[in-house]
């Protein structure tokens, strides 16, 4: 017969189960330092000789890193899907920026259906009370406040679809664009009327997640993430035309 004893487990070996469940399931972030060794292990009711051994194996594997000084950290490298190169890359040419807009209306459109499907609740609570802090944000007129919480905002609806492979790669792909290398999401802010449209077009995507409507939320994405096409279209044609006007203009004060 197939059958084998029963083991007893290692209390280290719960502790590495529980840390890489909370890291795969984006619970702990890459960079995230993790409580002292007393708290943690108060925490996890094991000893500290214990979370040691379990600390040790997650580093031999790469999931957490020690800084002299400050403490245990989820692996930086986590949150990357991209090598430095590729990055830079990226960052040069026009054509990733729309490439990776392309890509994110398929996947965020594909998470907003799973989103509204398989979100709990309390998922839908967390975007709901984003959403919230959007609409306090927009009468600040605060760009750099509101493109964080239209991060945040994709980023929970993401976290709602509860697939994990999707949610790492997103995460990595919201963190080079909250570096600047596709676009500066900024820019999307400094207009009345895009302030506007963009507020409303989240409340539409949140509004299809409440109502668990997977089709509506789809569509709600795409057509944001069309809008955002357009606007940064024709922001580069602006910025061109600025270019060539400051040439004009230097060589009218006969300044070249």
């Amino acid at each position: 017969m197939p059958f084998e004893k029963v083991q007893p487990e290692k209390l280290s070996t719960s502790v590495v189960r529980q840390i890489e469940q909370l890291i795969l399931r984006g619970i702990l972030r890459p960079g995230e330092r993790l409580p002292s060794e007393r708290e943690l292990s108060d925490k996890l009711g094991v000893s500290r000789p214990s979370l040691r051994d379990a600390v040790a194996e997650l580093q031999q594997r790469g999931l957490l890193s020690s800084r002299a000084g400050s403490g245990i950290f989820v692996a930086d490298v986590l949150g990357s899907a991209f090598s430095p190169a590729l990055i830079q890359l990226f960052a040069s040419q026009d054509e990733a920026v729309f490439d990776y807009l392309s890509f994110r209306r398929d996947m965020e459109g594909l998470a907003a259906q799973r989103a509204a499907k398989f979100g709990s609740d309390s998922d839908l609570k967390v975007i709901q009370t984003i959403l919230d802090k959007m609409e306090v944000a927009q009468t600040k007129r605060n760009p750099e406040e509101e493109a964080k919480l239209d991060a945040q905002f994709h980023s929970a609806i993401i976290d709602a679809s509860h697939n994990v492979v999707m949610l790492h790669m997103m995460r990595s792909m919201f963190d080079l664009l909250r570096e600047g290398v596709f676009y500066n999401r900024k820019i999307m802010f400094k207009q009345r009327t895009s302030r506007a449209a963009l507020l409303d077009q989240h409340r539409a995507i949140n509004d299809a997640l409440q109502a668990r409507d997977p089709d509506r939320a789809r569509t709600a994405v795409e057509d944001h993430l069309d809008y955002v096409e357009t606007c940064l279209i024709a922001q580069i044609k602006a910025d061109r035309n600025e270019t060539i006007a400051r040439q004009r203009l230097r060589h009218e004060l006969g300044d070249d």
